[in-house]
C-alpha cells in the first residue's frame, strides 16, 4: 500500500491552534474516531467507489447483515460523513462531499488506496454485481 506524504493533512489542520492549542484537531479526531470502526472503513471506501448504495447492497457485498451496516451508516450520517436518501423501504447513501481539505484527501485515500486492499477489492467487486432492484423482485 502506498503512503500519503505527511504533509496533505497538516495545512488543514492548523486551525484554532493559534489561540488555544488544547482545541487543535478536535473536528479531525472525532471524524478519524468515527472512521476507526473497520466496518464504517470499509463502509466509506464503498460508498467511495461505488457512489449512492442500497444497505441491502452493502450489507452484501461487504457480507454483513443489513442491521449492522444500517447502524453503522447511522453513526456516519450522525458525524456528518453520508446523507441518506429513502426510496420505499429502502434506504441510499452516499458520502457527503469532503468539507475541509483533510476529508477530501480521506476520500481520495478510500478511492486510490485502501480499494487496493484484496479483501476490500473483493467486497467492492460483490457491491458491483449487486443491486437492490435484484431483492425487489
Amino acid at each position: 500500500m502506498t503512503k500519503l506524504p505527511g504533509s496533505v493533512l497538516s495545512a488543514s489542520m492548523r486551525r484554532n491552534t493559534d489561540t488555544n492549542p488544547r482545541l487543535g484537531l478536535v473536528e479531525e479526531a472525532a471524524l478519524l474516531k468515527v472512521l476507526s470502526d473497520p466496518t464504517r472503513l470499509r463502509l466509506a471506501v464503498a460508498l467511495s467507489l461505488n457512489g449512492e448504495t442500497c444497505v441491502c447492497t452493502l450489507a452484501e457485498g461487504l457480507a454483513e447483515p443489513e442491521y449492522k451496516i444500517s447502524r453503522h451508516l447511522t453513526v456516519m450520517r450522525s458525524a456528518g460523513l453520508v446523507e441518506a436518501r429513502r426510496d420505499g423501504t429502502w434506504m441510499h447513501y452516499r458520502l457527503m462531499q469532503p468539507r475541509n481539505h483533510m476529508e477530501e484527501c480521506l476520500w481520495n485515500c478510500f478511492r486510490d488506496y485502501l480499494s487496493a486492499d484484496k479483501s476490500m477489492a473483493a467486497a467492492l467487486e460483490r457491491v458491483k454485481k449487486m443491486s437492490c432492484e435484484e431483492r425487489k423482485s
